[in-house]
């Protein structure tokens, strides 16, 4: 790597970058690691002069070449680091993944009130694609939960707010980078709990599970669909209090109290053993979809009657989510196993579920792997 005008830079044909969907695959003509966000100016202007797409990256968490381009890759983690964490809010920089977010805010008894899953991808790739967790039912998305932005758009480097250049805020959230390359966000916080009691009722339906979700009060839930031992789906909501206080909900099967820490970084194990079966550096293709409440029941019934555990892969996972504004998102998170469906098998099963979902008035979430 050289020196370029303070920038580190890497030249075509150096380097063949894959996201975590493994489907895509592209040669960037460079590879911008921006220190500021004078930086990234800098970096899209020289993009610009020379006829090339600069597209930021993350942990490259995208399923379908969303985080790449045969242009110039602005590599974001030159741009990690949390500057502040005061009162209710922390600033961090764009290339912060949420795991060194909460990392620096637990000390203070705050968490960003929404969480992915999976806390190893940054605030810049899932606030400009939403951003949704267990809590989205009652916060929103990551997206919502942002109080400010520093955004590089238009030539220069702005700051962003509801007050200050509203538009800009609003197209940014969710924009997919399209609008502008954030470069720090100031996010929410909320008290953190010590501890929470993590509740799994099983469902006997699609249908059955939705409804859990509505009726339920819990601070953190979300629904699981899995293959059944004697063949077909089983259906499990986890509905997660937060404190001591609270008694299971009426169906409850199993309990287990964790603490918040632990709970929030509850897919490390998992994915430290899909590191070492090799799992996790397989193909991925998602398929991931928002359906209207009234008929998400029927679309999760339809798309599971055509699959196998093949067709899902050996560690993919079925997640079902009801959100506070009447959508549910249905993601079908494939995995191209040995011995199971192919890549292509895949992608053509999630075109298939989001014509489904586009006949029932749903769309795509935007990081999935439709094809």
């Amino acid at each position: 790597m050289r020196d370029f005008g303070g920038i580190g830079m890497r030249d075509r044909g150096s380097i063949r970058m894959r996201d975590f969907g493994g489907i895509v695959l592209r040669s960037p003509a460079r590879v911008v690691r921006p220190r500021s966000a004078a930086e990234v100016v800098d970096a899209v202007r020289e993009a610009a002069a020379d006829g090339l797409d600069a597209v930021p990256r993350g942990l490259g968490h995208s399923t379908f070449g969303q985080s790449l381009t045969t242009g110039v890759s602005l590599d974001m983690r030159g741009l990690a680091g949390v500057r502040e964490v005061g009162g209710r809010h922390a600033a961090v920089g764009a290339g912060t993944s949420w795991r060194e977010v909460l990392a620096a805010t637990l000390p203070h008894g705050l968490t960003p009130p929404v969480l992915t899953d999976h806390l190893d991808v940054t605030v810049g790739g899932t606030v400009s694609a939403g951003g949704i967790g267990g809590t989205s039912h009652v916060h929103g998305t990551q997206a919502d939960n942002v109080l400010a932005l520093e955004v590089v758009a238009g030539g220069r480097a702005v700051t962003c707010s509801p007050a200050e250049r509203p538009e800009l805020f609003d197209a940014v959230r969710g924009g997919l980078g399209g609008h502008g390359v954030i470069t720090a966000a100031t996010l929410r916080l909320v008290p953190a709990p010590e501890r929470v009691l993590s509740c799994t009722i099983p469902c006997r339906s699609a249908g059955d599970l939705l409804r859990v979700q509505r009726e339920v009060r819990a601070e953190h839930i979300s629904g699981q669909v899995k293959p059944s031992e004697g063949g077909g789906w089983r259906f499990e909501a986890k509905a997660v209090l937060y404190g001591d206080g609270g008694a299971p909900p009426p169906g409850t099967a199993e309990t287990e109290r964790l603490a918040y820490a632990d709970f929030a970084d509850r897919m490390r194990p998992d994915v430290a053993e899909l590191v070492a079966l090799g799992e996790w550096a397989r193909p991925h293709p998602w398929g991931m979809v928002f359906l209207p409440a009234p008929r998400a029941a029927a679309v999760i019934g339809a798309t599971l009657a055509e699959m196998a555990p093949d067709d899902l892969g050996l560690s993919g996972v079925i997640l079902v989510k009801a959100l506070r504004d009447g959508t549910v998102l249905f993601s079908v998170l494939r995995t191209a196993s040995p011995g199971c469906a192919s890549v292509a098998e895949m992608l053509a099963a999630n075109r298939r579920l989001l014509d489904r979902a586009r006949a029932a008035g749903g769309t795509r979430y935007a990081v999935d792997s439709t094809g």
